[in-house]
């Protein structure tokens, strides 16, 4: 079961209908766009069929196990694998002198060594690999390997990592954007001012990274995992071994969950080099530890904020730093950092803005792209800021969002103008109108329902309720210039169809998606996705809804191509155009119903097939000023939460979330449904649990135990009160992504409410309970 699927389990929607939930009347089934296809792998998933990377097996398989480093900072002096090697059972043992081909790595920037030579820069930084019989083994080989260090004072304060010493040969800093726009002597009759910090949030998927690594007789290798990137994986490993991309294969397997990256490459080149190295099968099932120490996180991040406005509450100028902490290596760093900077004012009109950006190196745990990255952060320093100038002025909160709302046509601090649907205002309007929730004390016997739940410390007449808003915004695709294109196959034949795309599932949808897409164009009810692997042209990453947009593109124009093949032959005949024929429920018509004849007949055992590429319009990089069109479209969200805080003890119950989105175009209601109330239900954690802590760059609990992620009992009544279905023209079906900016916007408007409940600034996330406990007279 994916992430999304297994965290959205209690929402509900004022706008949309599960199969089955209207009536029980049994209807021919409805196909194409709009309607709620189950996703055709839901049974093997709810039966626990599905396979997975950790269930796969092969003949004379060995078990790998990775050393990684104890300290977030150390000089390697020695290490000595002799005792690994002497192991019974021990068939290879690997360091960086074993590496045939590039010895550093990066999806973005190649900066990051597969195992660390002579420097240590972050706890758990692989120092070498080892292949045993027996997965046991592995570890006590593994174990075994001596490794002698110097220990070295970590950098864990971004702050310092100006002055300090240099992390790595390319220096601390990763990027700089200042953004600088309008006037920068402009000032408003009212200032507001914050410091906000925002913590580190693992993706935690809920099945940890795994794979199976296979040599092949050509002397390459095939490498099975839940890459969320393959044919980018695929050449970094390529790099790595020494060979010819075609020499490596990546075969996806199912994905157990993903929020951010999968599999980081850090997983993947180990088990390859061990493969080649013993002539055998290898496989890697990570720890939960494992995986908490080897793959990205979110960026931890400072923000300081001065927001000018008017009397009357308008935003003047907003000015703002922003430091990301990236960790040791850069990874997606300068992506997010763009974000950030770009959306650091918010879905707001701002005339002048004057923003400064940076993301640095430290010796704290890596991060990297986890969904809705850059922007998250800062929409909970804008929505604080905005709360701020409301509480001084004396004005309502949602009407002083709602007098600077950002709409189709304004311009972006960036200069980018907005041309996509941005209904913001109408998004805000929807939940502020929204009833409320009924209060504690109109259902006493709901005594659970108290912040702390059952067994909570708490008391009825310590619990106040809070009401809060934040509106959010994500960008669509990759930014800056990124080349975002993908590649399709349709093919038919004996009225089946089938996809092939290198786009992976990874919960998003895009497998039941395609079916869509073919069924909506062909009318063919049965349509089967194939696996992905790199023997197919390249879709690119799963991020940003790009498979919603240029891969389920691909398919559509691909599908329309077989269309036109299957049409041309009948209009030919019939001395029509192809235009005047339609085809639905599997049937093809003419406008004057001369012609009536199935797909199937019309196909008479032929196979047809066509491939196409879907390319979204080119973007361009920030320049020096942070100006530029980066972005291929926008996607914007309005959330109000209700909570009821304990201001004794601090702890805080979400009561609900009343979210209003701009979606362009529903296309399967009850997955969007589950998309959105995945992505709520990520961001509550953001805000209340989820900080996967350190201390002096060594990470403290890495278990599901130490890392507290929401449950079921954590999760509001989340109400879908309204989905704004203005298409956005340029995009394949006018739809845009749905998951990211629920999470973007939903620790906003928690700790909008939490301040609304107990009067405290709340400039910290995730909320600790010591800044929940109201002031004394409050």
């Amino acid at each position: 079961m994916s992430n999304d699927a297994a965290t959205a389990a209690n929402a509900t929607s004022a706008r949309i209908t599960t199969p089955g939930s209207e009536g029980s009347e049994a209807e021919p089934p409805v196909l194409g766009l709009g309607v709620s296809l189950p996703p055709a792998d839901a049974r093997a998933k709810t039966e626990g069929t599905f396979p997975y990377a950790a269930d796969l097996w092969a003949e004379g398989l060995l078990w790998a196990a990775v050393l990684r480093s104890p300290h977030p900072h150390a000089r390697i002096l020695s290490v000595d694998t002799s005792a690994a090697v002497g192991m019974p059972g021990v068939r290879a043992v690997i360091t960086h002198e074993d590496i045939p081909g590039e010895r550093e790595y990066g999806r973005r920037i190649v900066d990051r060594p597969v195992f660390a030579s002579d420097l240590v820069r972050h706890h758990g930084e692989p120092i070498a690999a080892v292949a045993a019989d027996h997965p046991d083994t592995a570890r006590l080989a593994a174990a075994a390997i001596a490794v002698e260090y110097e220990v070295l004072e970590p950098v864990t304060d971004p702050e310092k990592s100006f002055a300090a010493e240099p992390l790595h040969p390319d220096g601390n800093l990763i990027r700089h954007i200042p953004l600088r726009y309008g006037d920068p002597e402009a000032t408003g009759e009212v200032v507001v001012e914050g410091l906000y910090r925002i913590g580190r949030q693992d993706p935690a998927p809920i099945g940890a990274e795994a794979g199976l690594a296979v040599p092949r007789p050509d002397g390459g290798v095939e490498i099975y995992t839940a890459s969320t990137d393959p044919h980018t994986d695929r050449d970094l490993a390529a790099a790595c071994f020494g060979l010819e991309p075609e020499r490596v294969k990546i075969v996806v397997t199912g994905v157990p969950g993903a929020t951010g990256d999968r599999e980081d490459p850090g997983f993947q080149l180990p088990l390859g080099l061990l493969a080649l190295r013993t002539g055998c099968p290898v496989k890697l099932t990570a720890t939960r530890e494992e995986s908490f120490l080897g793959h990205s996180h979110r960026h931890p991040t400072l923000l300081r904020y001065r927001h000018h406005a008017d009397a009357e509450g308008r935003l003047v100028k907003v000015e703002a730093q922003i430091l990301l902490d990236a960790g040791a290596y850069a990874d997606s760093s300068s992506e997010s950092l763009a974000a950030a900077v770009a959306f650091a004012c918010g879905p707001y009109i701002v005339p002048h803005a004057f923003i400064e950006g940076w993301a640095v190196r430290t010796n704290n745990p890596p991060s990297g792209h986890v969904r809705g990255e850059g922007a998250m952060q800062v929409c909970a320093a804008y929505e604080g800021q905005m709360d701020k100038l409301a509480a001084k002025l004396g004005i309502d909160p949602a009407e002083l969002r709602l007098r600077n709302a950002l709409a189709t046509g304004d311009i972006l601090p960036t200069g980018q103008t907005v041309t996509c649907p941005a209904p913001v205002s109408e998004l805000l309007t929807a939940v502020r109108d929204f009833p409320l929730p009924d209060l504690p004390k109109d259902t006493p016997e709901d005594d659970w329902l108290l912040p702390g739940g059952p067994e909570g410390a708490g008391e009825p007449g310590a619990v106040r309720r809070g009401v809060g808003y934040a509106l959010g915004m994500v960008h669509m695709l990759g930014a800056e210039g990124a080349d975002e294109v993908s590649t399709a196959t349709v093919r038919v034949h004996d009225g089946v169809a089938t996809v092939i795309c290198a786009a992976v599932e990874t919960g998003q949808g895009f497998s039941t998606l395609a079916r869509q897409v073919v069924q909506e164009t062909l009318g063919i009810e049965e349509v089967h996705v194939a696996s992905v692997d790199t023997d197919q042209p390249p879709a690119g990453p799963a991020a940003h809804g790009r498979h919603t947009w240029v891969s389920a593109g691909a398919v559509e124009r691909a599908a329309k191509m077989v269309r036109t093949q299957l049409l041309q032959p009948l209009a030919h005949k019939f001395g029509m155009s192809t235009e005047l024929l339609q085809i639905a429920d599997g049937k093809i018509t003419s406008y004057d119903g001369v012609l009536s004849t199935t797909v199937t007949e019309a196909m008479d055992g032929k196979e047809l097939w066509a491939t196409a590429q879907c390319r979204p319009h080119p973007t361009e990089p920030l320049d020096e000023s942070g100006q530029g069109d980066a972005f291929v479209g926008l996607a914007f969200c309005a959330i109000r939460a209700v909570v009821d805080v304990d201001i004794e003890i601090g702890s805080v119950r979400v009561v609900e979330m009343a979210l209003a989105q701009d979606v362009g175009r529903v296309l399967n209601p009850a997955q969007l449904a589950i998309r959105i109330e995945a992505g709520v239900t990520q961001g509550i954690g953001a805000a209340l649990t989820e900080n996967l802590r350190s201390a002096r760059g060594l990470i403290r609990h890495p278990d599901l135990t130490g890392y507290t992620l929401p449950t079921a009992l954590d999760a509001p009544d989340i109400r879908i009160v309204e989905l704004i279905e203005e298409r956005d023209v340029v995009a394949p079906f006018g739809a845009k992504p749905a998951s990211a900016v629920p999470v973007v916007t939903s620790p906003a408007a928690v700790a909008a409410a939490v301040r609304a409940a107990t009067g405290r600034p709340i400039n910290r996330l995730p909320i600790r309970p010591q800044a929940a406990v109201a002031s004394t007279g409050s």
